[in-house]
């Protein structure tokens, strides 16, 4: 019997495995954490996992999806979000620091970009996982949105970051320890030889799940060609000759030149075009400015 199950993955394509290590890790997250949520950025990579949490659990997602909100995310975004939650119904929570927006601590208003970045993200996240921040949620059911003062917070929350993605997520586990303050020591994480996952904790330990760890850029497009997932259309040229490859605050976030127009034509991009050996996040002005600083902000909370 395992000589067989050796030969059938043995036999799966690179997607496939991916595929199925990715579900395997969802489900195992599920079995394991009593309150869990997944984080949505409305971007390709999150939407990839939404895609894989359907199929984990038969087109039904069981968990809250999490997005936060900096009130800076480019239009198109917030609308996509708003039509996915409605269409899936999903029960989606918004969190946002409100207090740093009234007092316009931010980039736009005169802050340095990492700073706001922990002002907009990092505070908000942290806040909304351990249940001490508001909470803007949407019942699919009764259609509507409610405002909750504080809530029960998430033991673990799943993830779409990938090791390729950026320095500091290279260093991250599938089943990541922060502490209750969702701070992070990448030196302290256990190994995880021949897949095998510690999903037990202590106490007040905060697990963020990383399911996309072992996918690259071109391995989520590559999945959303052969799927047919619905991606928010900024990823393509519209016309303009312009398109996003990252997606962020518009403040911080620009276009690259690109006439690629569907998932076929950005896979070709990455293998063999122009953006074969460029970053993925070089239009993200905050990477380029932030320098081993993501990494600091990163133990701190962030994404």
């Amino acid at each position: 019997m395992a000589g067989e199950t050796t030969e059938a993955w043995q036999g799966l394509g690179k997607l496939d495995k991916l595929e199925s290590q990715s579900v395997f890790i969802i489900r195992e997250a599920y079995r394991s954490f009593k309150n869990i949520g997944m984080l949505w950025s409305i971007g390709k990579d999150s939407t990839v996992l939404l895609w894989l949490a359907k199929k984990a659990f038969f087109g039904h997602v069981p968990f809250e999806l999490i997005h936060i909100d900096t009130n800076y995310k480019i239009p198109e975004m917030i609308a996509y979000r708003d039509r996915l939650a409605r269409e899936l119904k999903l029960r989606l929570v918004v969190g946002q620091n409100g207090k740093a927006l009234a007092e316009k601590r931010t980039f736009p208003d005169g802050l340095d970009r990492i700073s706001c970045c922990r002002e907009l993200k990092t505070i908000p996240l942290r806040q909304t996982l351990d249940g001490t921040g508001p909470r803007r949620v949407y019942d699919p059911h009764r259609d509507a949105w409610e405002e909750l003062e504080s809530a029960e917070p998430y033991h673990a929350v799943i993830v779409g970051v990938r090791s390729d993605e950026e320095g500091s997520r290279s260093k991250e586990r599938v089943f990541s320890s922060r502490d209750e303050k969702s701070g992070w020591d990448a030196g302290s994480q256990p190994p995880e030889l021949w897949n095998l996952y510690k999903t037990e904790f202590a106490p007040k330990t905060h697990v963020r799940v990383h399911p996309l760890l072992d996918w690259t850029e071109l391995n989520i497009w590559e999945y959303i060609e052969r799927e047919g997932i619905p991606t928010i259309p900024i990823y393509y040229n519209q016309g303009a000759g312009k398109r996003y490859r990252s997606l962020g605050c518009y403040p911080c976030t620009n276009p690259v030149d690109s006439e690629a127009r569907n998932p076929r034509e950005i896979i070709e991009e990455l293998i063999s075009g122009k953006f074969r050996n460029i970053a993925e996040r070089s239009g993200r002005a905050q990477d380029i400015e932030g320098g081993g600083t993501l990494e600091t902000l990163r133990k701190e909370g962030y994404m």
